[in-house]
């Protein structure tokens, strides 16, 4: 176990602390897709289901939150040998262990009671289901099995399928195609990263596929071999008649967008061709999101 440190450095308040531990851009990714996914599952307009579809984003992301907290309290050891880790509060000391917990625990607490009460069981389950996953498979996988990747991405793509679960009370079609989308868009994002600072997880224990021994281009080949699976997963909400036209070009171009960074990563796996992957894939999940919103054919079904 790592021993208790003292933060010396700048006082930073409160806020700042708190939001580094709850990875800001990772949490306006979940706000948004449990949001959209809650939507979806109505597509009604107004301002009334417009904001339950907010307050089951933000349950979400208490529980997203929890989990994100609950897993830097665990691996604070292996994020102290980490050069892109080693200044997180857990690890500097500017947020103590206990407050962590504390605070973990009452998000994933009020969370998980606002999805039950406020919405239905379901969706309550899922949320508390993504939890367990990536606190007690995911974190400890990561120090033992490359398939720490592939289980990582179930609870990075439930968010949308919770708020879908939310909303619907039930998960229909184009919730479990939303889930397949953006599960399978983690793997080109997630093989930059991990290719990026292979060296980084190397000195901390973590099993990446860049990692591990002999395993040249083997990041770059699963990139693209789940960027050519995003065009069938996208297009499945038009062959069951729920997307029209707009989305179904919209899909494509993206997928092809997402296709060429992939192929030159896999064809060479440098430091330029990753990050170019990874911006791209940056761009494309809030592009996609975008389509979904302005396809008509999509806003006036009803599932």
């Amino acid at each position: 176990m790592a021993s208790t440190k003292t933060y010396t450095g700048e006082p930073r308040g409160i806020v700042a602390p708190w939001a580094e531990l709850l990875r800001v851009r990772v949490a306006v990714m979940v706000f948004l897709t449990g949001a959209l996914g809650g939507w979806l599952a109505t597509r009604n307009p107004e301002l009334t289901n417009l904001a339950r579809c907010a307050e089951a984003a933000f349950y979400i992301l208490l529980v997203t939150g929890c989990a994100s907290i609950l897993n830097q309290v665990v691996e604070r050891d292996l994020d102290g040998l980490m050069d892109r880790t080693k200044d997180r509060p857990l690890v500097t000391g500017e947020v103590s262990v206990l407050a962590a917990v504390v605070g973990a625990a009452a998000m994933g607490v009020a969370g998980t009671a606002g999805l039950a009460l406020s919405f239905n069981l379901l969706s309550a389950v899922l949320v508390l289901a993504t939890l367990l996953v990536y606190v007690s498979i995911y974190t400890p996988l990561k120090r033992v099995s490359t398939l720490n990747t592939v289980i990582g991405a179930v609870p990075g793509a439930a968010p949308v399928l919770i708020g879908y679960a939310a909303l619907a009370g039930e998960i229909g079609p184009l919730g479990w195609a939303l889930f397949a989308t953006i599960f399978a868009w983690q793997f080109p994002h997630f093989m930059a990263i991990a290719w990026m600072y292979r060296e980084d997880y190397a000195k901390a224990g973590h099993k990446m596929v860049p990692t591990e021994p002999g395993s040249e281009g083997t990041a770059g080949r699963y990139a693209l071999l789940y960027s050519l699976s995003i065009v069938p997963v996208t297009l499945m909400p038009a062959l069951s008649g729920l997307a029209g036209p707009i989305y179904v070009g919209g899909a494509l171009l993206l997928g092809i967008m997402y296709i060429i960074p992939s192929y030159r990563f896999a064809r060479e796996e440098n430091m330029e061709n990753a990050r170019r992957l990874m911006f791209v894939s940056i761009i494309y999940l809030p592009a996609l999101m975008a389509l979904l919103f302005v396809d008509p054919v999509l806003r006036g079904s009803a599932l």
